[in-house]
């Protein structure tokens, strides 16, 4: 739909039944939070909070919290927008069926950005007047969690060049001097770090614009992966049916004209302060760390400004579905640019970044009679170079030709795939020394740690087991296990101290396992509690690809290195237990959890619904 502000959408879902108004006061520390992560875990409607304690401003939440409500809103714009992307990464298409693509052209121009000429539709406020949401117990503060963080290029200013991406916002807390002061956290290869560079480099202070509602097709552009040369307000327009409308304020920044608010401020070079924590989408909080510190200049708002949050947390949550209507809308780019790629998953549950499932192509020496990893190891060198997915630490990838029905969704089933036709003397390919995602703390150091690649092609060389064989018995700190899926055991171990006494304890575990009928499994997680990590498959990866970092964490049984290359005969072992190093995991407010549940009374906003 082409709505023209966030009010005009909240109006829409009402009016058909996507969304429910929250009449009585909630606190915006840890309550709002806990009822939006109720709400969504039963899959329910949009959530519009009327009276939230020391603010004026309404807020909402669960706007994208299910596809079909995401689908609904953009019901009128998705199938020409999907077009749109798909031309941009394949232009060729448009020649070949030129008539099978009507109207595009007139979508890219209606989508272009429309400067307008400065109005008073917005007046000011201040930080300290905006609702001040507190997701989790250990944040720092209370934080913006869907902006829109607009910065331009200094080499090349204008809005065509600029960039509009979704990075966190903390507006209060720490040594920030509130209303004056605010924290920017962005991830460094994001295009905003582009943007500060240059002006670094020239001495100069980076103009900032944050824009927090408008139309949900704003919000949506921030953090979708385009095509170079697409340009996110464009996006934005063409999604949303109306094209993206902006001016400069007295001072020079950009203001969007149909946000709801906007805060502007200046960032300086080397000008940083502690930002955090934050409990974050992998399921742990993000701890304190220097990023750049922002000047607020103005703080903006629209009569009847509705102040649009999410929480972010364990998978699945809102982001999912954000990350469902991405790949609805862009799921089939991404092979387009890396050849022979047939499709990649990352995998939600276990925190998106650090794992990820791909299938590719295997067509290299077709004469040979033993088929090995090959081609999809090229094919896993450029996914590990792309972009977001840069940021992962396990790659599993396997040959289509094994298998044509294979899904890197079915996530047992992909996994148990590759684990059943990879050699582990040779399909195992580590890159040490690299950068993870600055929210993973399981590697050496903030965005340090090391990558793996799991490689599959050729038939099945073990039959995996879904139950241990008769006999099986492991003893001392080992003798808790259980299988989790076939071919994978968990077994729980003592807690974890340090890598000298992990090394000793590999060699323990070895020993165990020697003489054990051994020929079913595959892979071994070693974790704290095998009994949560083994009851389902969302726990298995989350456990497993959160809680290690694969250099120092990947073992096996009759591990070797061979030419600087590491081996094992099998299985391999994955210590998943938390180290001390690792941040801690998200944990709700039992109190809160309690008095939330007065809304979910005869009665109240959220009756059955709680």
């Amino acid at each position: 739909m082409g709505y023209q502000s966030l009010a005009a959408c909240v109006a829409d879902l009402e009016k058909h039944g996507h969304l429910i108004r929250i009449k009585e006061e909630v606190d915006p520390y840890l309550e709002m939070a806990a009822i939006h992560l109720r709400v969504y875990e039963k899959k329910g409607p949009a959530l519009f909070f009327e009276n939230i304690k020391g603010s004026k401003f309404p807020a909402v939440s669960n706007l994208f919290g299910t596809l079909e409500r995401s689908k609904f809103m953009f019901r009128d714009s998705l199938p020409k927008v999907e077009q749109l992307v798909q031309l941009r990464s394949d232009p060729v298409k448009a020649l070949r069926n030129p008539l099978k693509l009507p109207g595009i052209g007139f979508t890219a121009l209606t989508a272009l950005p429309l400067k307008q000429s400065f109005k008073s539709v917005f007046s000011k406020t201040a930080i300290s007047a905006l609702p001040q949401i507190v997701n989790w117990p250990m944040d720092g503060g209370p934080f913006v969690t869907m902006p829109q963080v607009y910065t331009e290029d200094i080499d090349k200013p204008g809005i065509l060049n600029a960039n509009l991406g979704m990075y966190r916002i903390q507006l209060a807390g720490n040594d920030y001097e509130l209303n004056k002061e605010i924290g920017l956290h962005y991830q460094i290869h994001r295009g905003i770090g582009v943007h500060q560079s240059k002006a670094n480099a020239k001495g100069q202070p980076l103009k900032v614009s944050i824009f927090v509602g408008g139309p949900p097709s704003h919000p949506l552009a921030a953090v979708m992966p385009l095509p170079e040369g697409l340009s996110e307000m464009t996006f934005a327009g063409a999604l949303g049916n109306r094209r993206f409308r902006y001016f400069y304020d007295e001072e020079g920044f950009c203001i969007s004209a149909d946000a709801d608010f906007v805060i502007t401020g200046t960032v300086y070079p080397q000008e940083n302060k502690p930002e955090g924590p934050f409990g974050d989408h992998l399921g742990y909080y993000s701890l304190t760390h220097p990023f750049p510190l922002m000047k607020v200049h103005n703080v903006y708002h629209r009569k009847d400004a509705i102040w649009s949050f999410t929480v972010v947390g364990r998978p699945p949550q809102e982001d999912t579905s954000f990350g469902a209507l991405i790949h609805e809308i862009a799921g089939s780019a991404l092979p387009k640019e890396i050849h022979g790629l047939k499709e990649v998953n990352a995998v939600d549950a276990a925190g998106v970044h650090p794992l990820l499932f791909a299938i590719g192509s295997e067509r290299y020496t077709p004469y040979l009679n033993e088929r090995r990893p090959q081609e999809i190891l090229t094919i896993a060198n450029h996914i590990l170079g792309k972009n977001q997915l840069s940021l992962a630490k396990y790659l599993f990838i396997a040959a289509r030709e094994d298998d044509e029905h294979l899904d890197t969704h079915n996530l047992s089933g992909f996994m148990q795939h590759v684990l059943s036709r990879m050699d582990f003397k040779t399909d195992l390919h580590f890159h040490t020394h690299t950068t993870i995602d600055t929210l993973d703390y399981s590697g050496d150091g903030l965005n340090s740690g090391s990558k793996v690649v799991f490689a599959a092609a050729g038939p099945q060389k073990r039959i995996l087991t879904s139950e241990l064989p008769e006999g099986f018995l492991l003893s001392g700190p080992f003798s808790d296990f259980k299988m989790a899926i076939p071919g994978v055991l968990a077994i729980k171990g003592r807690a974890y101290i340090d890598q000298a006494h992990a090394e000793q304890e590999m060699l323990a575990l070895d020993y165990c396992l020697k003489g054990q009928d051994l020929a079913g499994l595959a892979l071994i997680v070693l974790c704290d509690d095998h009994e949560f990590t083994a009851a389902n498959i969302d726990n298995l990866v989350w456990v497993t690809f959160t809680r290690s970092n694969p250099a120092s964490d990947i073992h096996g049984v009759g591990s070797f290195i061979t030419n600087k290359h590491w081996g094992c005969t099998g299985p391999v072992i994955i210590d998943a237990r938390k180290k001390p190093h690792h941040a801690p995991e998200l944990i709700k407010d039992e109190n809160v959890e309690r008095n939330i549940e007065r809304l979910g009374l005869k009665g109240a906003s959220l009756y059955g619904m709680l």
